[in-house]
C-alpha cells in the first residue's frame, strides 16, 4: 500500500470519525461501535491513530478545522464589527452546525474538568473566536464570545430561533449602539 493512500485513507476515517461523534458524542466514545459506523475495525483505527485517546485527539483537532474555515470563509456585508458579529451568528447558528457545536461544547467541558487531556483547546478556542470577531476590540470581542456561546446554548436546547435570533439582534445592536 503506498504512503499517499494510507494517508487518504487515514483522513477518510477521521472524517467520518467526527461525524459519527458529532452524533453520538465523546464521553462514552467505544472503538467498536466507532469503527463499525466508519467502516473499519478497531485494529485499523489504532493502526491509523496510535491509540484512543489518541484518535480523540485528532477528531477534536478536524472539528475545530472545520470551525476555522467557516470562520475564515465569513463575509460580512462590512467590515463593521455589528456587521461581522451578525455574519459569524448567522453562519454559527445554522442548523447544519449543530452537531459540532454540541460537540465543541461537550469537548470545552472535558477541557474544563481535565485539560492535560486536551492541552491547549480552551486557551485556543478563544483565539479563535477573538480572530473570527476581527475589527472589535478585545472587550467587545469577550462580550460577544461570552453572548454568542449563551445563545448558542440556547439554541442547542429549545431550538427556538425566532426568540434567540430576535435576541442576538437586539443585542448586538446594544453593544455596538446601532
Amino acid at each position: 500500500m503506498s504512503r499517499t493512500a494510507d494517508e487518504a485513507r487515514r483522513a477518510e476515517l477521521l472524517d467520518r470519525a467526527v461525524d459519527y461523534v458529532c452524533g453520538h458524542g465523546l464521553a462514552e466514545l467505544s472503538l467498536r461501535p466507532l469503527a463499525k459506523a466508519v467502516g473499519s475495525s478497531p485494529r485499523v483505527l489504532l493502526y491509523y491513530f496510535g491509540s484512543k485517546e489518541a484518535l480523540v485527539v485528532e477528531i477534536v483537532r478536524r472539528g475545530r478545522a472545520r470551525q476555522q474555515a467557516m470562520m475564515v470563509e465569513l463575509k460580512p456585508k462590512s467590515a463593521a464589527p455589528g456587521d461581522v458579529a451578525r455574519a459569524l451568528w448567522k453562519e454559527w447558528s445554522k442548523p447544519e452546525w449543530e452537531p459540532l457545536t454540541r460537540l465543541s461544547f461537550e469537548v470545552y467541558t472535558m477541557a474544563l474538568n481535565d485539560p492535560a487531556r486536551f492541552p491547549g483547546y480552551l486557551e485556543a478556542s478563544i483565539n479563535e473566536w477573538l480572530t473570527a470577531l476581527r475589527g472589535c476590540t478585545k472587550t467587545e470581542a469577550t462580550i460577544l464570545i461570552a453572548g454568542f456561546r449563551g445563545f448558542l446554548l440556547d439554541l442547542l436546547a429549545t431550538h427556538d430561533r425566532v426568540r434567540i435570533d430576535r435576541a442576538v439582534d437586539r443585542w448586538i445592536s446594544a453593544v455596538y449602539r446601532d
